[in-house]
């Protein structure tokens, strides 16, 4: 069986400050894009809207542009950029840095519950 969607019609699209997320759902997979523009940071733009002091969502991703910093719970950080592939365990804040939007893909599964009222 053949399965095809395109990320220009996505099954969903979640907006929320300073960046939106498009999701297509296939047999198998969940896929999103992710885009975050200049200033976003989760604890700002999202953490309202999951009910959770950290992103609680496992993340399996690649950066097609810009940069993001990642500071996990236990305070270690990391910086992602482009071409980079990713695995990013739940409990972490991120935010963008620089002034280019930063575009991902996150092929984890879990982003069908990114930015979502729990």
């Amino acid at each position: 069986m053949t399965e095809i969607k395109s990320i220009e019609k996505p099954d969903d699209r979640r907006d929320f400050p300073r960046g939106h997320l498009e999701v297509v759902n296939l047999s198998g997979l969940v896929f999103g894009k992710a885009t975050f523009e200049p200033g976003w940071r989760w604890t700002e733009s999202v953490k309202e809207i999951a009910g959770t002091d950290l992103c609680e969502v496992h993340h399996n991703g690649y950066v097609v542009q810009g940069r993001m910093r990642v500071q996990m719970r236990d305070g270690s950080e990391g910086e992602l950029g482009p071409g980079d592939v990713f695995v990013l365990k739940p409990g972490h804040d991120a935010w963008v840095v620089g002034d280019e939007s930063c575009i991902m893909f996150d092929f984890a599964g879990n982003i069908g519950d990114y930015a979502k009222a729990r």
